[in-house]
């Protein structure tokens, strides 16, 4: 089992950066599919990049390529999201989410989840 907590958000202007923590407690962390997921008022979570527990491989959303980009850092137990180029539309509760068997972009499938922190991008 793991716990995970998110930290970073804030309110950032349009083109601005953000970087995005999420520190898992247990001792197995290494072993865990990781992925940051989204989710905007009255609209439903949406994926936004994931890492294999190895960190040689991550996948992003279209709407976010080229902008985030998704690490991990297995020494500290912490896994990173770095959002540059910021826009409105970007707005939204971020959560981490983890999962020792299940690697894609299906929110559902994410069995841990952190309680979400908030970005919001001014215009």
């Amino acid at each position: 089992q793991v716990q995970l907590v998110e930290s970073g958000g804030g309110l950032v202007q349009a083109g601005g950066s953000l970087r995005l923590s999420c520190l898992a407690s247990g001792r197995t962390f290494s072993s865990y599919f990781m992925g940051w997921f989204r989710q905007a008022p009255g609209k439903e979570r949406e994926f936004v990049a994931r890492i294999h527990w190895t960190g040689g491989s991550t996948v992003y959303a279209d709407s976010v390529k080229g902008r985030f980009t998704i690490s991990r850092d297995n020494a500290k137990h912490t896994l990173y999201l770095q959002m540059n180029t910021l826009k409105p539309e970007d707005t939204a509760v971020y959560y981490c989410a983890a999962d020792s068997v299940y690697y894609g972009s299906n929110w559902n499938d994410y069995a841990y989840w952190g309680q979400g922190t908030q970005v919001t991008v001014s215009s």
